[in-house]
């Protein structure tokens, strides 16, 4: 996935953090810094998926990140083309649905998203993350269908850990702090995907319309394999118990400023829907993406229903 497409449910050179200072080095520099091929983000990075860390059952309750079936998450704002020097209001509807899909051997939770631009639909995706027995929670894949003109017209981004040597990475630590080293948030070299983590800083106040937040942490986004100017970083706001908040931009050529603005628990009848609209997606990838997601098993419901009814 060669342009950033910001994940709410949660690339430019590579990002180091030196006396509290955001220092971003070129990519030739940040792979003379890794002294072994596999790490990613630098120096001891490279994924070391551990399958028997995961529980059989998929619960995501990172405090930072939690992922609890029924929940909606809209977020809103704008994307600022520096290239074409025009504005694109954006949305995106996130869902955690009822369902689970066993993903290199691991059972993960599906969450959609919907990405509106300029009030049209633009991409649909079923992200799919886990989270460990001590609360580390990884991504393991995307199916994103793009749209145009209101038609689909392919899923050319899927990555899915175990195939074409696309590999999960972290979406969140259990315990993120400004001294934690950087950390790969996935892997997926047949569509130049890499988003490299670091965690700047924590105990921050943001204010978003659906409030203020006084115990948020700041992580910047980047790919250590696209030029800075380019591709720019992101800087990811997260508050506990309800996740991402807000993302601002830090130079490229296209910068998403978002904000969350609806937190919403679906009904039951609303959550019915959106498990099988969700299944109607996990159903047609295995025909528009046969080389990927089609090697994947099918989704099942775990949870039918939830909420007020």
């Amino acid at each position: 996935m060669s342009k950033r497409r910001t994940r709410f449910t949660a690339y430019g050179s590579a990002v180091l953090l030196v006396l509290g200072t955001l220092t971003v080095t070129s990519a030739a520099t940040a792979t003379a810094a890794a002294t072994n091929p596999q790490d990613l983000c630098g120096t001891g990075t490279a994924i070391r998926l551990d399958r028997s860390a995961f529980p059989r059952t998929p619960e995501i309750e990172n405090k930072w990140f939690p992922l609890e079936p029924g929940m909606q998450f809209t977020t809103t704002g704008t994307v600022f083309s520096k290239t074409e020097g025009t504005t694109k209001e954006r949305t995106v509807i996130s869902t955690v649905t009822g369902l689970t899909k066993k993903i290199d051997g691991v059972n993960t939770v599906v969450v959609w998203d919907r990405d509106f631009t300029d009030g049209e639909l633009a991409e649909s995706e079923l992200a799919l993350f886990a989270e460990t027995k001590k609360g580390t929670v990884w991504l393991f894949g995307e199916y994103p269908e793009e749209y145009e003109n209101g038609e689909l017209a392919g899923a050319p981004s899927t990555f899915i850990s175990g195939i074409d040597k696309a590999q999960a990475g972290i979406a969140m630590l259990d315990h993120p702090r400004p001294k934690s080293p950087a950390y790969p948030q996935a892997f997926a070299p047949s569509v130049d995907f890499l988003d490299c983590a670091k965690v700047l800083k924590k105990d921050q106040r943001v204010c978003v319309p659906t409030g203020c937040y006084d115990d948020v942490v700041e992580i910047v986004e980047s790919n250590p394999r696209e030029p800075q100017s380019v591709a720019g970083t992101q800087h990811k706001f997260y508050s506990k118990k309800t996740g991402l908040i807000q993302v601002t931009p830090d130079g490229g050529d296209d910068q998403e400023t978002m904000a969350l603005v609806k937190i919403k628990k679906l009904s039951s009848r609303e959550l019915e829907s959106v498990n099988e609209q969700a299944l109607q997606q996990d159903r047609r990838g295995y025909t528009v993406s046969k080389d990927v997601y089609a090697k994947t098993p099918h989704a099942v419901v775990s949870t039918p229903s939830g909420g007020a009814s």
